[in-house]
């Protein structure tokens, strides 16, 4: 018996160094992946030109007043991506990033208020306001289960409050700093306690929009993009003391509202024209380039840039303060901001390489990325949970159905024929623009509008040639019948297989899409 325990724990020691060589040897295979998401940032929120004529990038005038040479660093060795797709709110886009599956399908189709159920008066009833829960399929959820150590730190905004969504924890995160249900800060300021302060107690005497957990940098008043850029770095460093693969989802609350100024960056402006907000906006703008610069450094500093995969991404069209309407906005040359179904309300940058280049590195020749490209293939916020499980060679499990692509072959800034170049974007709410559906397929879009206020202004159909008319000023919906029907067809398609919910009226009747006559 005495021999028999010996053996056995020789066997359970050898199984044991097996194991830990197999784990190994898979984190070799792994790269850490860093998701840099930041809230409201537009198109030409950056000195970085993502609008192309002939394959070649084209500054527009805010691409000289934004400062941000970190993000041209990754522009430079990485892939931008110029029709980049997401929804055209925030917690939308947010469960789809998770899960890579479009809105129609996981069904939260407007941003999530935490408080209170915000369908309107003709949404579905039964949309989704309770977002995502620890039974949802992430790939937060996959990479942990696979061995990542699951980092968030940032703004979470998944579900309301008391839901499963609220906090980041219950979706597969291994650790959350600042993520809660709340949408944006009421202060950007350590002195204002990031919005935890007696001076933003509501008329019930309590306080919403209190970003938690940064409660060390009251007192030095360290202002939040700061703040987070502290957190992650910090977490990155653990983990890899902890040897372990990690993923990294830095959501800065920046660039959304309030405006605070970033004073670190004030003197950056202030001899400009442009008006006060306008001038906090690009603070806000150039600390968030500041902390991309500090990660990677972080990231250098440790030896693991090589490794490392950074995804960087806006949630939806911007929304900065410059003035003008929905149809001149911070997206010129496109029409529109957040909340529209115009371009600029769902078009948003995305730029992925790698923290630190190196042709011989393995990881890297596993998954090649095209050095200073820019890809004009459509890809939107569906592809970033295939790509993910990709390069972490994480299958994604046979029940959760995708919506999005793999972009590896994009990445190398070849034409991926597999995909079929759309985009449907389904917001059966009241908003800046309500109650609509848009399509995108190829050069073409249809906007289809549900109208169950019964406005007489509002035009049923509105079709658009993006490749002739990237401004969406001509609508062809009249003369172009036949292309009308053919994009109504392939929209009334789409929304059918992703099991689309509708407005209804004040009858209670649903209001499914009609065919032109």
């Amino acid at each position: 018996m005495k021999h028999l325990s010996i053996s056995l724990i020789i066997v359970l020691l050898m199984a044991t160094a097996s194991c830990v060589q197999l784990s190994s040897e898979t984190n070799q295979q792994q790269p850490n992946i860093v998701v840099f998401v930041v809230d409201d940032m537009g198109l030409m929120d950056t000195s970085v030109p993502f609008v192309i004529d002939n394959s070649n990038p084209i500054k527009q005038p805010l691409n000289d007043w934004y400062q941000t040479p970190n993000m041209e660093v990754l522009a430079e060795q990485g892939v931008r991506f110029s029709q980049f797709y997401a929804q055209s709110v925030c917690s939308p886009t947010r469960a789809s990033l998770l899960t890579g599956q479009n809105a129609t399908r996981h069904h939260t189709t407007t941003w999530i208020m935490p408080t209170q159920n915000n369908r309107g008066e003709f949404g579905p009833k039964l949309w989704n306001w309770q977002g995502l829960n620890s039974n949802s399929t992430s790939f937060p959820q996959l990479l942990s289960k696979a061995g990542y150590k699951t980092i968030h730190v940032g703004k979470g905004h998944f579900g309301p409050l008391e839901s499963e969504g609220a906090e980041p924890l219950k979706l597969g995160f291994d650790v959350n700093v600042a993520g809660a249900a709340w949408g944006r800060p009421k202060s950007y300021f350590g002195r204002e306690h990031y919005g935890n302060h007696k001076k933003y107690l509501n008329k019930n005497k309590t306080l919403t929009h209190n970003i938690p957990h940064l409660e060390e940098y009251y007192e030095d008043d360290v202002f939040l993009t700061e703040a987070l850029t502290l957190e992650a770095n910090k977490h990155i460093e653990i983990a890899n003391n902890e040897q372990q693969p990690f993923l990294l989802y830095l959501s800065h609350y920046a660039v959304h509202a309030p405006f605070n100024s970033d004073p670190r960056f004030a003197k950056n402006y202030e001899t400009s024209d442009k008006k006060p907000n306008a001038k906090a906006y690009a603070t806000l703008v150039e600390g968030m380039d500041k902390s991309l610069g500090d990660v990677v450094s972080k990231l250098n500093e440790l030896g693991v840039a090589e490794d490392t995969l950074i995804v960087f991404l806006g949630d939806n069209g911007g929304d900065a303060p410059l003035g003008g309407n929905d149809v001149i906005a911070s997206s010129a040359p496109f029409r529109g901001k957040k909340g529209t179904s115009w371009e600029g309300g769902m078009r948003a940058p995305l730029m992925v390489s790698w923290a630190k280049v190196n042709d011989s590195n393995p990881l890297q020749q596993q998954y090649p990325i095209a050095k200073g490209a820019i890809n004009n293939q459509i890809a939107t916020i569906l592809d970033v949970y295939p790509t993910l499980l990709s390069v972490t060679n994480v299958d994604n499990p046979k029940t959760h159905v995708i919506d999005g692509f793999d972009l590896k072959k994009q990445l190398v800034n070849e034409y991926d024929d597999v995909r079929d170049n759309s985009f449907l974007m389904h917001f059966p709410h009241k908003h800046r623009h309500s109650y609509f559906t848009s399509l995108r397929v190829g050069d073409w879009k249809v906007i289809y509008h549900y109208n169950p206020e019964n406005k007489a202004k509002i035009k049923r159909y509105q079709l658009f040639n993006l490749n002739t008319d990237r401004t969406e000023s001509v609508d062809l919906a009249q003369s172009e019948p036949t292309k009308l029907a053919e994009m109504m067809q392939l929209m009334l398609v789409k929304l059918e297989q992703e099991n689309a919910q509708y407005p209804i009226d004040k009858q209670g009747h649903t209001l499914k899409p009609v065919m032109p006559i």
